[in-house]
């Protein structure tokens, strides 16, 4: 059959009815049809009979047909012929990523939700040794019954004619490129996507989300960058299978609403169709019915209610023994453990001090960012971003073409003044995802660098960094001061996500 002579109201195998043309590209067609046997909306695929990759297009759907994950669409019939050759599969109604990021981006949570759902089913896929290869916004939907659904798996990509050497790590990078939009609103491509705008660029390289997004969380930024954008994961290992992308956003909790529960007095109310749309695929997952009632047992209940009424009795008396006899043994216990540690006449009982007593946290009132050695300030702007508590933001220096600055300086930092000198104890501070570098934390009262003292040194300036001093050095200032700055975007740059200062009582 010529793609030509496939109108709407064609049937197909007596049981698919097409429609409504949705796309047409290259000789393939895609339908929304109803199946007349369950009464259901489908998509349909047709194909023209010069279609020049049928047979591998039919393959890939009956090997997808095979797929258990629910977030994947299922595949009902596949079958080619010099007649009539289709792919059948579920109409997904719902909102597509491109939908959801149209006036903005998403929830930095929510979208990595949704992306970490479709990277297990697309783990699962590659498990089965099928791929996706052309992820766009597209093909990830939130579907009328509020789950994730992955469009086409194995098929599209033969429709498109892709082809990779590394399957899995061209969907790990479709899934980076999937949060990255979620995280942004941007898409980081060659060519926009759905009308969604172009990731913004720095010295030829796309921006980071953290760059382009205030509040993007800095683990988020960090996954899409070894994801996704090579240059700036320096130090980090790559991730490149799905289920490697998958297991990094496996802590994200996941936006899936609970059904409210009905009194089982109740009975359900019958299921209601839901409405098709554009986007390909049905979610057919329907919410499961709480168990019907058990039938009344009228005469059952009326001849055991007296004994029903003993019983009760019974068990609340032996409920009031036990806890008699728990309170009891509490009373006994307690005594003899306040008698064991009373002190004798003449002697003072001496309290055990602990490690919580015997520091505090001591909040910054102000920070700025230090450069001695150069113009004064650095990136001062900043600097409260470094102590207000989130992670979502940081403080960080210029951009430096060398890890020592160029030779311009000796070093660049962070300086933090307290309201009043304190005995400092301990800095805690994040470092962030960068890798290399190198710094030290000083203490004094005043702020020249060579009247405050060391009291921690550190050979890397990345990740979470703990710097304790020997005896406590009392100062109004504390000074996070980078000697070697780590590597970020092929440049080198300081960073300080959080900071934490503190002192003995």
């Amino acid at each position: 059959m010529s793609s030509s002579a496939v109108e709407p109201g064609t049937k197909l195998a007596e049981r698919f009815r097409l429609e409504d043309r949705v796309h047409e590209s290259g000789g393939a067609t895609l339908w929304k049809a109803i199946d007349e046997v369950l009464a259901r909306p489908v998509a349909v695929h047709t194909f023209a009979p010069d279609f020049p990759r049928l047979n591998e297009v039919v393959t890939a759907a009956r090997a997808a047909s095979r797929l258990t994950d629910p977030r994947l669409t299922q595949v009902f019939d596949a079958t080619e012929d010099d007649g009539r050759s289709y792919v059948v599969s579920e109409w997904v109604s719902g909102e597509t990523l491109t939908d959801m990021i149209t006036s903005g981006p998403l929830d930095p949570e929510r979208a990595a939700a949704l992306v970490a759902e479709a990277a297990e089913a697309l783990a699962h896929a590659h498990e089965a040794n099928l791929g996706h290869l052309c992820l766009t916004p597209e093909h990830l939907v939130w579907t009328a019954g509020s789950t994730v659904k992955l469009l086409g798996v194995g098929i599209d990509a033969v429709l498109s004619d892709v082809t990779v050497e590394d399957p899995a790590r061209a969907d790990a990078e479709g899934l980076g490129r999937l949060l990255y939009a979620g995280l942004t609103g941007h898409w980081p491509g060659d060519e926009q996507e759905g009308g969604l705008p172009a990731a913004p660029m720095d010295d030829g390289h796309f921006c980071t989300p953290r760059q382009v997004t205030a509040g993007v969380p800095g683990y988020l930024d960090t996954i899409t960058c070894r994801a996704l954008l090579p240059e700036s994961r320096r130090g980090l290992e790559p991730l490149t299978t799905p289920e490697q992308v998958a297991e990094a956003l496996a802590s994200v909790p996941r936006p899936t609403p609970m059904p409210t529960p009905m009194p089982m007095s109740v009975a359900p109310p019958p299921l209601s169709p839901v409405a098709a749309s554009r986007s390909e695929g049905l979610d057919t997952a329907a919410p499961q019915r709480p168990s019907p009632p058990l039938p009344p047992q009228h005469h059952h209940q009326q001849r055991s209610a007296g004994g029903g009424m003993v019983n009760k009795v019974a068990m609340t008396l032996v409920v009031l023994l036990v806890m008699v006899a728990v309170g009891l043994g509490a009373w006994t216990l307690g005594r003899s453990i306040g008698n064991a540690g009373t002190p004798e006449a003449g002697q003072t009982a001496t309290p055990t001090p602990t490690a919580e007593a015997a520091t505090r946290e001591v909040k910054p009132a102000s920070a700025t960012g230090f450069d001695p050695l150069g113009g004064g300030d650095e990136r001062g702007e900043l600097a409260l971003y470094a102590v207000d508590g989130k992670p979502s933001t940081d403080w960080h220096s210029e951009s430096y073409n060398s890890e020592d600055f160029g030779r311009l300086k000796d070093g660049v930092g962070l300086m933090l003044t307290m309201d009043q000198s304190v005995p400092v104890k301990q800095v805690s501070v994040d470092f962030g995802s960068g890798s290399g570098g190198s710094a030290e934390v000083r203490v004094g009262d005043s702020q020249n660098l060579k009247d405050m003292t060391v009291i921690g040194k550190s050979a890397e300036a990345s990740g979470k960094k703990t710097f304790n001093a020997e005896s406590p050095q009392k100062g109004r200032y504390v000074l996070v001061w980078f000697t070697k700055m780590p590597t970020y975007q092929g440049k080198f740059r300081g960073t300080v996500i959080d900071v934490k200062v503190l002192a003995t009582k």
